[in-house]
């Protein structure tokens, strides 16, 4: 079982073009798994994409279109693209200020166990969080990390939504650290409604350096995954 991750940090990258290049990866990965078949000694690789995306909103295959509170002309007066996708989960959004993270593993040299994958995702970010004396928790039914669960305040700081097949992982999870909350009134995000959104730097009163926030993020999710950054 192959434990390292290789980490890439794409920056500021369109999402098309960043959705096109998980996929590659994702194939690829697959390929492999196949070919493993007739020559077992093959290793498979894992990925970890670090991206910050434009403003864009992305509608998971179960999602409903109602969700997306905006024209086709609204969205290009916010300079805002949409794209139907093949993750699950409903509507979100992401832009400038979100740290969005994409683990393409294969689940094979970790654990095959979609739902502990997706608890892992969380914890994560709950650890990551604790650093900053945020308290992230869970919320019953819904995939995502949030603060105040079983409140009138209860609001969400990361979304979660990914696709796997073949035990191999794709899309990930998009944590509000500097994020323009504006651009969340143009959605029903995750479709539930009447509660909100929230950023870590709307939480602590001040702009979070979001380098210190990945570094984070893959020292908690190297200790959960067992595994090594490359």
């Amino acid at each position: 079982m192959n434990k390292e991750i290789q980490l890439q940090d794409l920056g500021n990258r369109d999402y098309k073009e960043t959705w096109d290049y998980q996929e590659e990866l994702f194939k690829h990965i697959v390929d492999l798994k196949l070919q493993k078949r007739t020559f077992p000694e093959i290793e498979t690789p894992n990925h970890f994409l670090f991206v910050e995306h434009p403003h864009v909103y992305t509608l998971g295959k179960s999602g409903d279109m109602s969700n997306l509170l905006l024209s086709e002309k609204q969205l290009e007066t916010k300079g805002a693209t949409f794209y139907k996708i093949n993750r699950g989960g409903d509507i979100t959004y992401h832009g400038p200020g979100q740290i969005v993270g994409y683990p393409i593993l294969d689940l094979e040299n970790f654990f095959t166990d979609i739902h502990k994958y997706l608890r892992f995702l969380e914890e994560v970010i709950i650890l990551a969080l604790a650093e900053y004396n945020i308290i992230g928790t869970r919320s019953e039914g819904e995939t995502g990390v949030w603060l105040d669960v079983g409140t009138p305040f209860a609001r969400k700081i990361c979304a979660m939504g990914v696709r796997a097949s073949r035990w191999v992982t794709m899309h990930g999870f998009a944590l509000n650290v500097n994020a323009n909350l504006g651009y969340f009134d143009n959605i029903i995000p995750c479709g539930i409604k009447g509660k909100a959104v929230t950023s870590m730097h709307v939480e602590l009163g001040q702009t979070v350096n979001e380098e210190e926030v990945k570094e984070k993020i893959t020292r908690h999710f190297s200790k959960l995954f067992d595994s090594t950054f490359i």
